[in-house]
């Protein structure tokens, strides 16, 4: 659990029998001395500053609110982490109007709250001990007199009863006075830099999902249904040999011809999903097989070292897949160069023909979908093709 409010909104066993009800006790019992210290501070300086106002001194004196305002959310922000471990509050470089107000509230609000709080946590905790104290007194809590041990243990039940709720009321109080004190010392920018971060995280973790549930599907037609063509080919091949010439028998030619034109449907779709030597041998490896195959030559400059992220790897093979069949496809070109390298911690691959240009991204499905890959990486994806060409399709992904 990241933090102490979405402890209070899981199963209170778990919430109970973690942490979250003792850190929050801390920041609440230390909000007192706390508020009380910076309300007798800043009585005093208001006090001598507008006591001396008059022979200019005052105005230094008061002046000196600003830092005690800065010294006050300094002091919030390392509190803060008892209730916000992973995500403590930004430090701005100069003093504002928020940190005077967490001051003013420290000094005024929140610590009254907090110590009639703690005042209330007393009484069950009386009641609590009731069955150890009734043996040499009568137990007098908000006016229930307990002066027998039956009566004594029924107190402490209750007692136990009245210590969770106050668990749970200590631990919404303090989420509620953290999070405001969080929400006044944090900058707009702060808060945006950190959203923009959770979303880059969760399109990482889309990426993950997908290469993950892509891996599984490719296993899955590897070691299932291939297999299961492999057999069939076998068999309709072992029954062309048993068979006797005749109808019956070109039937199972067919047959046969059919399931190895399966067969290679398959392998072909397979490798369409995830080549099988980009996982063992890298992206550079990779695009020398698909130049390979091209019926353009295909001019190569790869300035790659040791393997890349898979995900990275992926979106640049499907990238120079796509790529050169638009370029056999479309663009009517003598030849085609692909280039990549790494550069300031990101890959940079372009593929380049002498072809006709024109190269529209909104007239198909390919392009537009390799923009969403890669944009899923935080990548970029740039085209140039005038009209006449040539042109040049290169993307840019960041390496992390």
């Amino acid at each position: 659990m990241s933090d102490a409010w979405t402890a209070v909104r899981g199963r209170p066993t778990r919430f109970l029998a973690s942490a979250w009800p003792w850190r929050s006790l801390a920041y609440v019992g230390s909000t007192v001395p706390v508020g009380v210290a910076w309300l007798i501070l800043l009585l005093v300086v208001l006090g001598v500053g507008v006591a001396t106002i008059v022979v200019v001194a005052g105005l230094f004196v008061l002046a000196g609110v600003p830092r005690l305002a800065r010294r006050a959310a300094s002091g919030e922000r390392r509190r803060l982490r008892l209730m916000f471990p992973e995500r403590p509050a930004n430090r701005p470089g100069r003093v504002s109007g928020p940190e005077i107000g967490v001051m003013v509230l420290l000094a005024t609000v929140f610590w009254p709250v907090d110590a009639i709080a703690l005042v209330m946590l007393s009484a069950p905790i009386v009641l609590l001990c009731a069955p150890v104290l009734v043996r040499h007194d009568v137990v007098d809590v908000a006016g229930w007199r307990v002066d027998h041990t039956g009566e004594a243990w029924a107190a402490a039940a209750a007692g136990l009863g009245a210590l969770v709720l106050l668990a749970y009321a200590v631990t919404a109080l303090a989420c509620a006075q953290a999070a405001l004190v969080r929400h006044l010392l944090e900058e707009s920018k702060a808060r945006l830099a950190e959203a923009v971060q959770q979303l880059r995280r969760s399109r990482s973790g889309l990426v993950d999902a997908f290469e993950t549930e892509r891996r599984r599907i490719e296993r899955d037609l590897h070691d299932g249904v291939q297999q299961r063509l492999v057999a069939l080919t076998m068999t309709l091949g072992s029954a062309e040999l048993d068979l006797a010439d005749g109808p019956g028998l070109d039937l199972v030619r067919e047959a046969h011809h059919q399931a190895e034109q399966a067969l290679a449907d398959l392998r072909t779709t397979i490798r369409g999903i995830h080549p099988q030597v980009l996982t063992d041998h890298g992206l550079a490896a990779a695009v020398h097989e698909i130049a390979g195959r091209s019926p353009v030559p295909v001019h190569l400059r790869l300035a790659l070292d040791g393997r890349l992220p898979s995900a990275v790897e992926a979106a640049a093979y499907f990238f120079v897949s796509e790529n050169l069949t638009n370029v056999v496809r479309h663009a009517q070109a003598r030849s085609a160069q692909v280039q990549a390298r790494i550069e300031d911690h990101a890959l940079i691959v372009s593929v380049v023909d002498d072809g006709i240009g024109g190269a529209d991204p909104q007239a198909g499905t390919g392009l537009a979908g390799l923009h969403a890959r890669i944009d899923a990486l935080d990548g970029e994806l740039d085209i140039s093709s005038p009209t006449g060409g040539p042109t040049q399709v290169r993307m840019t992904c960041p390496i992390r």
